[in-house]
C-alpha cells in the first residue's frame, strides 16, 4: 500500500507542531523546515483544523497549535481519516469495480487482510511515539 502525499504532509505538520507544542508555528515555518509548497499545506492545515487535529488563530499574532496532545492523536485514526477516499484496487469500489473476475477472485480478500492488519499495526501508535526523539528531528529541521 501507498499513502498519498496528503497524508504524508499532514503527518508532517503534525509531527512540527508536536515539536513546537509550546508555542504557535506558521504554514509558512512548516514549508520552510520540509521545504515543501505552502499550497499543500494550505489544504492539509484546514483539513487538520476540520477534524479537530490542530487549532487555528487567525491574525497578526495568529498561528497552529496541536489542538490535542501528542499521546491523543492515534496514526491509525489519522491514516483511516486521510485516506477515506482511497482504493485499494478496483474491486474495492463496488460501484465502481469493472472487473471481470471479481465474483471469484480470492485478492480482494487477502488484500483487505492486509489492509486489516495495516491499520491494527498503526492503532498501536500515536503522535507521541514518533515525538520519541524530539532532539534529533529538531536538529533535523533546522531548530
Amino acid at each position: 500500500m501507498r499513502l498519498t502525499t496528503f497524508t504524508d504532509y499532514n503527518l508532517r505538520v503534525l509531527i512540527y507542531l508536536g515539536l513546537h507544542d509550546t508555542e504557535l508555528a506558521t504554514i509558512g515555518d512548516i514549508a520552510t523546515a520540509y521545504g515543501i509548497s505552502k499550497n499543500h499545506l494550505m489544504k492539509v492545515v484546514q483539513f487538520l483544523a476540520q477534524q479537530g487535529y490542530i487549532g487555528t488563530q487567525r491574525g497578526k499574532r495568529g498561528g497552529l497549535r496541536l489542538a490535542r496532545a501528542p499521546e491523543q492523536i492515534n496514526l491509525g485514526r489519522l491514516v483511516r481519516d486521510t485516506e477515506a477516499n482511497t482504493i485499494l484496487l478496483e474491486c474495492f469500489g463496488a460501484e465502481t469495480s469493472a472487473c471481470r473476475i471479481e465474483p471469484v477472485c480470492a485478492l480482494r480478500g487477502i488484500l483487505s487482510r492486509s489492509l486489516q492488519a495495516f491499520y491494527a499495526v498503526l492503532d498501536e501508535y500515536t503522535l507521541a511515539d514518533i515525538l520519541g526523539n524530539r532532539t534529533q528531528l529538531a536538529q533535523i529541521l533546522g531548530e
